[in-house]
């Protein structure tokens, strides 16, 4: 245990009224334990070596001030003497002055009863007869009760240790203090030389400290949690620097008393000094008295005030230290709010650049695309690249390092396709299903075995209105059909749709005329029957096959009416096939029917085998091909 080894021993008429109370010393000695303990705040902000040796030196400086304010309760405990005892005990209350006064009347009791048996065993050495029998009786009684009051007083004597151990305000000032002392085990360990010396080599430590500053982050995340560690850190010590001024107050209002005693002394020392240079032997010997006396009261008054002084040292020292690491720490906070604000500064400036070339792509597309199924295509293609360059963007922006993203992307990628596998074969069939040769809304198909027309075309879904009926009778039957779109990548789904840029489909018409008739008359007859519904209709489907040439780049035959002659077991078969238009298609095979009759009935009027009728049909896939 560190102890101050005070020699002084003054005269009680020397004894100076200014010395801190018991209360007073055990209550700043509190707030330097609490002061010290909070140091641990510190070890929770180190992140780097620089951090390190400023706590260290912290620690080294603030166990010192801590040892100088145990010098200084000490030095006072031993000048105020047995009356730092009496004060200190002043608030147990009454019942442990009643036990110490019993313990002290036990004691001159055995004294008084010590005395007289050893007056009685004197006198017993030459008592003769009757009076040595009387003071056998006598020594042996006090005896008894010598022994009686030994017991008592050593009971009472240990219970009054025992109270005095157990209360920190039961015992002496200096009983107080080591309980206090061994509150902080640094002080037990440590030896004042080496708190000395470390407290006195500290500050080129930290000078080394500044050097040593934290890793530079990259990440846009990293810096934010940068930049919020360091304003903790920033708060802590600034915390830790207004307790520190608060300890260095309360020091200073004990000190205060202490320092007016010196100065007093001092200037009574000075007046004293010169009123001997015209004093006679007389005057010199009252005076050489009084200087004896100032001395005495000069030398308390400093050891006491020695030691808070050094503290006082200590605590610049310590706040120095602190605010050498705050500033170091401002100053890594600036450099990375600066690094925060230029890299936002830089994702503003990419994005912008983005947006900027996602309006001018925006722009072209309206400019040099006119079809409106392809600037659709462009456009939803421009906002998925836009979206997708910014979140790349921020994500490279956000990551600490290149590989981690990487390896981060990689990961979620991986688990993103185990579980959303049909839903990216649908976002996929989307791109094949608005490509160059894929559908649009209006566009009839079949897609396993379901004919409908396209009402819609979703990134994840297909929808169909279904048509009913067979040959050339379909009508919607109210319902929609919706499809994956990933059903164009199913091997045994039939996916049927019109060639780009054509809306007609093939019908054909087919009567079967006697042996005897005609043939080229009733070819002429049905041929020129079916070319005259045409004629009304031929301008668009001749546009749509021109249209159908500029997208696929092929040449062909224009489609128009064509009729074919089939030699059949019960006469002669014409067959005419011609091109509809879908939303007129029964329509137009209704007007061909009209006019077939008509032509039929014109004479010569031509003899039909079998029903008798035209039967109009829609053309095989195959057989138009």
């Amino acid at each position: 245990m560190l102890t101050a080894q005070v020699s002084i021993s003054p005269e009680p008429a020397a004894k100076i009224p200014s010395l801190p109370a018991p209360q007073d010393v055990i209550s700043l000695l509190k707030q330097n334990i609490d002061w010290y303990h909070q140091i641990s705040q510190e070890d929770q902000i180190t992140a780097d070596p620089g951090d390190v040796l400023f706590v260290d030196q912290g620690r080294q400086t603030a166990t010192e001030a801590l040892r100088l304010a145990f010098d200084f309760a000490r030095a006072d405990a031993q000048l105020l003497g047995p009356e730092a005892s009496g004060q200190s005990r002043a608030g147990s209350g009454g019942h442990y002055d009643s036990l110490l006064h019993s313990a002290q009347a036990a004691d001159d009791e055995v004294k008084q009863t010590q005395a007289e048996l050893d007056s009685d065993k004197k006198n017993l050495a030459t008592a003769r007869g009757a009076n040595r029998k009387k003071l056998q009786s006598t020594v042996d009684e006090l005896q008894s009760e010598l022994a009686l009051a030994q017991d008592r007083s050593q009971t009472l004597h240990k219970l009054v240790q025992f109270i005095s151990g157990s209360s920190g305000s039961g015992g002496n000032l200096s009983t107080e203090i080591d309980q206090l002392q061994r509150t902080v085990p640094e002080l037990q360990t440590m030896p004042q030389s080496q708190t000395q010396s470390q407290a006195k080599g500290a500050a080129p430590v930290a000078a080394e400290a500044t050097a040593n500053k934290r890793p530079v982050s990259s990440g846009a995340v990293s810096v934010i949690e940068d930049l919020f560690s360091l304003s903790h850190a920033a708060g802590i010590l600034k915390r830790r620097i207004e307790a520190t001024d608060a300890l260095t107050r309360a020091a200073q209002k004990v000190r205060a008393p202490l320092i007016a005693e010196v100065a007093s002394v001092s200037q009574q020392g000075e007046q004293a000094a010169k009123a001997a240079d015209t004093s006679d032997p007389a005057q010199l010997d009252q005076l050489r008295s009084q200087l004896d006396t100032l001395n005495a009261r000069f030398k308390q008054a400093s050891t006491v005030l020695l030691p808070l002084s050094k503290q006082q040292v200590m605590f610049e020292l310590y706040k120095n230290n602190l605010t050498r690491w705050r500033d170091v720490i401002m100053a890594e906070y600036a450099a990375a709010l600066r690094r925060m604000l230029l890299r936002l500064t830089i994702i503003g400036i990419v994005i912008l650049i983005f947006f900027i070339l996602a309006e001018t792509w925006r722009r072209a597309v309206f400019r040099y695309v006119h079809d409106p199924r392809r600037r659709y295509q462009f456009l939803l293609l421009r906002r998925i690249v836009l979206w997708c360059a910014i979140a790349i963007t921020i994500g490279f922006a956000l990551a600490n390092e290149i590989g981690s993203i990487a390896t981060f992307a990689g990961l979620i990628t991986a688990g993103i396709a185990v579980a959303l596998q049909n839903v990216i074969m649908a976002i996929a069939g989307y791109f094949f299903l608005i490509g160059k040769y894929g559908v649009r809304v209006g566009d009839r198909v079949q897609i396993s075995g379901v004919t409908g027309d396209v009402i819609d075309i979703g990134l994840i879904r297909l929808h169909l209105m279904e048509l009913g009926g067979t040959g050339i009778e379909r009508q919607p039957t109210g319902r929609v059909v919706v499809f994956s779109n990933a059903v164009v990548f199913q091997p045994t789904a039939s996916f049927f749709k019109q060639i780009p840029g054509t809306n007609f489909v093939w019908h054909e018409v087919s009567l079967t005329l006697a042996p005897e008739s005609d043939y080229s008359v009733a070819e002429q007859r049905v041929l020129g029957a079916v070319e005259k519904v045409y004629a009304d209709y031929r301008g668009q489907i001749e546009e749509q096959y021109r249209e159908m040439e500029r997208s696929l780049d092929i040449s062909s035959p224009p489609p128009k009416p064509r009729s074919q002659l089939r030699v059949m077991q019960g006469g002669l078969e014409v067959v005419v096939r011609y091109p509809v238009a879908l939303e007129r298609a029964m329509e137009i095979d209704d007007r061909v029917t009209r006019e077939l009759l008509k032509s039929l009935a014109q004479p010569p009027k031509l003899r039909l085998v079998g029903t008798g009728t035209p039967n109009i049909q829609p053309v095989a896939a195959d057989q138009a091909a």
